[in-house]
């Protein structure tokens, strides 16, 4: 809601970047110096920034969580035959065909989880904004270490 009624310091600017998906993370150095001044300025375009790139993050998270749970469904398939006796006796299929279709949706399933997630970290900036969200995280964990483990890690 606020972002709706903040207006952007430089309506120029915010287009271009909202053209771009407020990502500046393939420009030169002398154009994204203008660029992080604008984001420090502009508390619209900073939340549109962090909005687009919880959305990048996000869906990098739900298709490699996608991605595991149906490589979990094919190891159960492979390992726990459960659903022979349902199959069999209350559907009245063939054991044999019933496996080998449970496994082939398990197969189509995986791969266009894993299709989507190579869209998904191609085509965002995600995998350098989670990136960035771990090396910010692994900085804060280093500051609160004690002195004696601070001083074997700089050997």
């Amino acid at each position: 809601m606020a972002m709706a009624r903040t207006r952007c310091t430089d309506r120029v600017v915010g287009a271009i970047l909202a053209s771009w998906r407020y990502d500046i993370s393939g420009i030169s150095p002398e154009m994204r110096r203008d660029y992080e001044n604008h984001f420090a300025e502009c508390a619209r375009c900073r939340s549109r920034q962090n909005f687009h790139r919880s959305l990048d993050a996000t869906l990098a998270i739900l298709t490699s969580t996608a991605a595991l749970f149906f490589l979990f469904a094919l190891a159960v398939l492979k390992h726990i035959k459960p659903l022979e006796h349902v199959a069999f006796k209350i559907l009245g299929l063939d054991i044999f065909d019933m496996y080998h279709m449970l496994v082939s949706a398990g197969i189509a399933g995986l791969c266009f989880s894993v299709i989507a997630l190579a869209l998904v970290l191609t085509t965002t900036p995600a995998p350098s904004y989670l990136g960035g969200i771990a090396a910010a995280r692994a900085r804060l964990l280093e500051e609160h270490l004690p002195a004696a483990i601070k001083s074997l890690r700089l050997r």
